[in-house]
């Protein structure tokens, strides 16, 4: 069932009292917080208004988070009409970026926008007081939401850029609003304190209404502990936490779906597979151009459609697979091809704009093509409806294995992990064995290790998770120079080197560093 959570942008102003100076006496135009949250609709209203910079994706350039978690990686180039289309994305795919990028200046304050409504919603509404409607139960829940998304936010910074500023309160002065960069341990002790608070008190996915799904569960609170803990190398506490979503898949909560690409259809969105998804919706509204929160659509569709028109429509022709991705896959695994469309020479009708450093791969997840190679007519000629996955239970069930195999529970990991590949093969015995299967010994951690870090590659193949898992592995080092020793000589010509210590991070925008009085990261 599609779910959108309507948005109410909430807007309040903290005005300056005084008993004897008429100067600063309240204006007759002034709202005072405790006179806006007064009843079930506005707490509501302020945590939804939370969830909103999750969706965003363009302001003064585009910013989804697929630029750096695909095209930065070894995944994807840049792609678009040419190398100069999206500047900002050919610095940072070829470890080129500099302090004054706009995306990441676009991408780093909508964060904080979103950090700025969840600390307004959770100083707000534990102090509202509850009756036959607003229910203790329904206040808690939406605190918890609000940790939930402080915590996902601060998540989205802290693994692009560090230690980042530490803003866990409303700012009502001006004299607070300029704040030193935290370390990045005092970011994930924020993360995990919201994410552990968060967890007890929100719902069940079975226990919200059709017209609530999407909100944060308690599912997807313990899959984020799940993930931070890997993040933190803390394997026990990810296990833990990973036990904790598998009850729940256990008691009906979650499962697979039976078609892998069920999950990349308008049908499939909050399905039986999602744990989280930032939601969007059809909206033919002509905003172009107008920036952050003017659109409840999706840019990505037309963002990574084909540039060629033999689609029935073309796109921009970004986030282009590599070579390297596509023989990732394993022969006959069906999940290439609905991650990664192959086009003939026929169906490339300006070859120019279509094969970029000799990529001639379209990235097809996020695009709705249909069994035809069609694409779907649009609403409105950029935005779409399809949702972002954030986590799915394939996700969760990696995780898991990942994290029981550096607890050396190497049965549970096998397990979680062939479950993954018994999904993709479904009904051909002839394809995609469990493990061990080709140069893998059983029982052997470091080739289930290596097994588990290639499934994740091709299971969540162009889903923005790929630069991450290779920093947090500490191994983007190593992987990038391979994959840059087997590029095209085109794509090498404009590759930078990679700087182990330097490049697993990306600069503060000089902008904040200016304005904040910031410290820069080592080598910017």
């Amino acid at each position: 069932m599609r779910k959108y959570i309507y948005i109410s942008i909430l807007c309040l102003s903290a005005g300056l009292t005084s008993c004897n100076d008429w100067l600063t006496e309240e204006g007759p135009m002034v709202t005072k917080s405790e006179d806006f949250f007064t009843n079930e609709e506005t707490a509501v209203q302020s945590v939804n208004a939370a969830y909103v910079p999750l969706m965003w994706e363009y302001n003064n350039t585009y910013y989804p988070e697929w630029f750096i978690g695909d095209v930065v990686s070894d995944d994807a180039l840049k792609g678009g009409q040419n190398l100069s289309d999206m500047a900002d994305v050919y610095d940072l795919e070829n470890f080129k970026t500099i302090s004054n990028n706009g995306l990441l200046l676009d991408y780093y304050r909508a964060q904080y926008q979103g950090v700025a409504r969840c600390n307004l919603a959770i100083e707000e509404i534990p102090r509202m007081e509850v009756d036959e409607k607003f229910t203790e139960k329904l206040r808690d829940r939406l605190v918890g939401e609000a940790k939930f998304l402080r915590a996902m936010y601060y998540f989205r910074l802290v693994r692009m850029f560090g230690g980042v500023p530490k803003v866990d309160y409303v700012i009502y002065s001006s004299e607070k609003w300029k704040q030193p960069r935290a370390t990045k341990e005092e970011i994930y002790d924020l993360i995990t304190k919201d994410l552990l608070a968060a967890e007890p008190v929100l719902w069940k996915k079975s226990e919200y209404e059709d017209a609530d799904l999407g909100r944060a569960t308690k599912g997807a609170a313990q899959a984020m502990l799940l993930k931070v803990y890997l993040y933190m190398h803390n394997y026990t506490e990810a296990k833990k936490w990973g036990e904790f979503i598998k009850l729940q898949a256990e008691a009906g909560e979650y499962r697979l779906c039976e078609q892998y690409a069920d999950n990349f259809t308008l049908e499939g969105e909050n399905g039986s597979e999602s744990v989280f998804e930032i939601q969007y919706m059809d909206e033919p509204t002509s905003d172009f151009g107008e920036g952050n929160g003017f659109t409840r659509g999706t840019f990505t569709t037309i963002l990574t459609r084909s540039r060629s028109t033999a689609f029935g429509t073309s796109g921009w022709g970004f986030n282009k697979p590599t070579q390297n991705l596509y023989n990732e896959f394993e022969n006959g695994d069906p999940r290439r091809e609905i991650s990664i469309l192959n086009p003939t020479d026929a169906q490339i009708t300006t070859p120019t704009e279509e094969i970029y450093l000799g990529s001639r791969y379209v990235s097809r997840k996020y695009t709705l093509m249909d069994e035809n190679n069609r694409y779907a007519s649009l609403s409105h000629t950029t935005r779409s409806p399809i949702n972002n996955k954030v986590i799915r239970y394939a996700d969760v069930l990696l995780m898991y294995a990942e994290a029981c195999c550096e607890t050396n529970n190497l049965p549970s990991a096998k397990s979680a992990l062939n479950a993954v590949r018994q999904r993709a093969r479904g009904n051909n015995p002839d394809i995609l064995p469990d493990f061990p299967y080709g140069s893998y010994n059983d029982n052997n951690k470091e080739d289930l290790i290596k097994a588990i870090r290639h499934e994740r590659r091709v299971e969540l193949a162009m889903e923005g998770h790929r630069w991450f898992d290779l920093c947090r592995w500490g191994i983007a080092k190593s992987t990038m120079d391979a994959y840059k020793a087997g590029e095209s000589a085109e794509a090498k010509a404009e590759m930078g080197d990679f700087i182990e210590g330097k490049h697993e991070l990306f600069p503060i925008p000089q902008e904040e560093v200016n304005l904040g009085g910031l410290t820069q990261n080592s080598g910017y």
